[in-house]
Parts: C-alpha cells; structure tokens; sequence
C-alpha cells in the first residue's frame, strides 16, 4: 500500500488512479494530506483557513467515477468562495468576511471528485508580486524560505511545490498564476479568457483581464482539471473558443514543428536578469533540439501608450475591488483596513474617469490586435516568465511612509509582459525547464494564441518529457524527514 509519505510524489492523475483502483480511499488522500499540511505549513504559512472536518465529510460522499475522485485540492484565498466559510481576499477589511454563495468553479472541481482542504494565501486583493500579506503574514518558498513565492497565487504554489497537494486553485490578473510557478518551479497555464466561469459573482471581471485555473506538478494534470471545469456557466457575458478535442489528449499529442519567436529583451529594451536570460537560451536550444524552429523577435506594439492604458486599468481595478467589498460590507475601511498600497491604488483609482477607463480599454483592445497579427507568423513566443529570480522575503512590501514600496521593487522582478496575455485574452504558460546556481527555480513562459491552448499543451507535454522536472524537489517537501526546515 502506498504510504502518507509516498503519496506526496504522485500527482492527482496518479492519486485519483489509486482511489478508482479501490488500492486507498479518498479518506486516505485526504487524511495524509492534511498530515502533511500540519507537518510543513508552520515552516510556509501557504495555509491560512483549514477546512478539514468539512474536507473529511466530503471524503466520505466523493464520487469514486470522477477524475481526480478523493483528490485533495486547496483553494486561494481569492475570488472563488465557499458558502458558509472565511474568505478575506488577504484583507484586514475581509477578515471576519464568511461567503454567502458558491461559486460554479467549485461546484465544479467538486463534482471532477476534488476534496477541498482549505484556503491559500494571498497578497491583499492579489495586487501586489509578492505574497506577504498584513493579515496572514508572508508565505515561505520551499526551496528557500528566506525567499518569496512571488504572486499573487503564492500560497498555492507552495502548498503545491512542497508536496502537500498535488495541484492547488489560483487566479490570474497579470500573471498571477505564471510568476508563482517560476519561483517555485511548477506548471503554471493561464488559459483563454472565458474558458473558466466567474460567475454567480462576476461575468468577465476586469474586461476578461481576470482567469481562474491552477498551479500543478504535471502538465496533464493541468490538461484534465481544465477539462472539468471549462465552458461557460448561464449567462456568461461570452464564451471561450471552443476546444476540438479534451485537453487531456493534447499532452500526448505530437505539437508537430512549431514555430517558436523568442526575446531576452524586456520592453524597456534591456535584458533580464543573467539567470532569466540563461533559462531563456536554454529552452530556445532545447526547443531547437525537438525540431521547432526558433526566430528571435520582440513582441511589436509594446509602446508608452500601451503602458499608460495598463495603468489606467489597474488603478481602477482596485478602486472598483474596494468599491466593490464597501457595498458588501456597508461601510468604507477604516484606515488602518487596508494596507498602504491597496489604498494608493485605491485613491488613484478614485481619479479615473468612465472616460479614461474606456479610452484604455480601446487602446488595449487595439493593441490586441496587433498581437493577434503577430502570432499569425509565429506559434507561441518565448521569454523568461520572471525578469529576476525570486527576491528575499520582504523585499516586496510598502509602509505608510513609502506606499508605493511594494510597487517600486516588485516591478522590476516582473518585466516581461505576461499581462499581455490578459490583456489580448489569449492562453499562456509557465513551465519549470532551469534552476540557478543557487537551486532556485527559474521559468520561462510561452504566449499562444487565443483560444489555443491545445498547442500550448502538446508543447508543454514535450518539454516535460524530454526534460521532467517531477524529480526535483525543494529542500522543504514532504518526501523528505519530518524534520522542520527551521531544525535542518
């Protein structure tokens, strides 16, 4: 049989296998799970609300049928919700804040058999790199916990990289799912915008800015739970193109020969950091080396007018995130309720016009289309996904003196344009190919085209199997001794 310890290096496509073979229960999964969360989360702080009688409960109902039957699953703290159950978004304002209704994304990770196990955490209304938030304190990265899982699905990507889960629930604005997946060295795919439902909360948060997936240990992993929660939900404002065929079978596909541009260089025209453009070069030749022809070109119309417009959009994203909690709560913050960036944002939002936010989102939307002009030459384009390796814990935060701190410094650790593929809608990845010389993970990221994440997936699948990452673990995961980092 296969033990507590042993089932943390398997992924969920292997766990849910185990549970229909009828060799463990998903009591079993469930309840080695929360054994190990227990056992590393003092040493992470991924965790921050346990939902584990509830997760027992449901293990004793779950449909043995579904795909991931029994498997455990933990949600961000973040846009998806429970009914009945603490959710705070990161926020000080949140923090006795419990869910009125279920989202339909949940309905749906639990009808695929997934067992939720609780919440992860999050950088306030997850607008910050980083995830260290005021409320909960910041989460550790398991291959270094002096270091940042970066954001904003940081608690995920821990909860993930150490072995607790094998695959966790996170969001993507601007590359929230993606930077998390770089620093912690997992599978991260955005998908095209609509292809997962926000709803009964929200239609197309953002102007379809906002997506929901996950981060994984596998690819087909990744390809299967898209598969069960994909398509759209009653009354959806638009639907994502439709897919040919299951994900799940892309990932074993044969992606033919793609042609793949690649650029070191950030828009500002400089190049990351060394060890960013080293995991560059090195996915370029190993995709050279599976017969994809490579072209190095930049990502054309990304101009001052393009980055004006994403700053529009993201001041008032926050004030209407605020405005949003105010009218739920029936009352403003308090001022020591939100912390010192959210409220810059917040009162910079404040100042953005209807007017203003329309112009930007034309301006956007214009650009999209010199996107999608681009990627009719070109498969996918390849850049590092972060522009630095993870930054030290604190790095990335503001004080009352200093609002804009967290900004400042987080910004130049996310220079390649991965809000992109919010912007335009259309699918990315990170995907977990180089460490540094000092074992922290580095990835790179592959823009698509809309609608198309089957090419993505059949890439991914490849890269994977030429270069499998499942055997590297971080120093802090639950295949090694029950000795806490704090005592190795």
């Amino acid at each position: 049989m296969t033990t507590a310890t042993e089932l943390a290096g398997l992924d969920a496509t292997d766990q849910a296998a185990l549970v229909r073979r009828g060799d463990v229960s998903a009591l079993d999964l469930v309840e080695a799970a929360i054994e190990r969360i227990q056992r590393l989360n003092p040493d992470l702080n991924a965790v921050v609300t346990p939902l584990f009688e509830h997760a027992r409960e449901t293990a004793m109902t779950t449909d043995q049928n579904g795909p991931f039957a029994g498997v455990p699953y933990l949600l961000k703290d973040l846009v998806a919700e429970i009914e009945g159950t603490p959710f705070t978004e990161g926020s000080v304002f949140l923090r006795d804040n419990v869910s009125t209704s279920t989202s339909e994304l949940v309905k749906r990770l639990r009808r695929a058999g997934l067992v939720i196990l609780g919440r992860t955490n999050s950088p306030e209304f997850g607008m910050v790199p980083a995830c260290e938030p005021t409320l909960h304190g910041p989460t550790r990265n398991p291959w270094n916990p002096a270091y940042s899982t970066s954001g904003s699905s940081g608690g995920s990507a821990a909860a993930v990289a150490s072995g607790m889960v094998p695959m966790a629930h996170g969001n993507d604005l601007g590359g929230s799912l993606r930077f998390p997946a770089s620093a912690c060295g997992l599978f991260g795919l955005k998908p095209t915008r609509a292809r997962n439902p926000l709803g009964p909360l929200y239609g197309d948060a953002i102007s379809g800015w906002a997506v929901e997936h996950a981060l994984t240990m596998s690819v087909r992993d990744s390809a299967a739970l898209l598969d069960a929660t994909a398509g759209p939900d009653l009354g959806d404002p638009y639907p994502a193109p439709p897919q040919l065929r299951p994900f799940a079978a892309e990932v074993r596909a044969d992606p033919g020969r793609l042609r793949i541009a690649y650029s070191p260089r950030t828009p500002g025209g400089e190049p990351g950091h060394p060890d960013c453009v080293a995991a560059l070069d090195d996915a370029a030749a190993l995709c050279a080396t599976l017969g994809h022809e490579m072209i190095e070109a930049d990502l054309p119309g990304l101009d001052a007018t393009v980055g004006a417009a994403i700053g529009t959009v993201f001041n008032a994203a926050t004030a209407w995130i605020v405005a949003y909690w105010t009218r739920h709560r029936g009352r403003d913050p308090e001022p020591d309720e939100l912390e010192p960036l959210t409220r810059a944002y917040w009162e910079a939002g404040m100042r953005v016009s209807a007017a203003d936010y329309l112009l930007a989102i034309e301006d956007l939307q214009r650009f999209s289309r010199t996107v999608a002009q681009f990627l009719t030459g070109v498969d996918a384009w390849l850049t590092p996904t972060m522009s630095t390796p993870p930054a030290q814990l604190g790095q990335i935060t503001s004080t009352p003196i200093d609002p804009l701190r967290a900004a400042q410094k987080g910004g130049p650790t996310v220079a390649y344009p991965l809000a992109v593929a919010n912007i335009t809608g259309n699918p990315a990845m990170s995907v977990p190919l180089h460490c540094n010389a000092d074992n922290l993970p580095v990835g790179v990221h592959f823009l698509g085209r809309n609608g198309d994440e089957a090419t993505l997936f059949r890439l991914a699948g490849q890269l994977e199997a030429a270069r499998p990452w499942a055997s590297r673990k971080p120093p802090v995961h639950a295949l090694r001794s029950g000795v806490s980092a704090h005592q190795r």
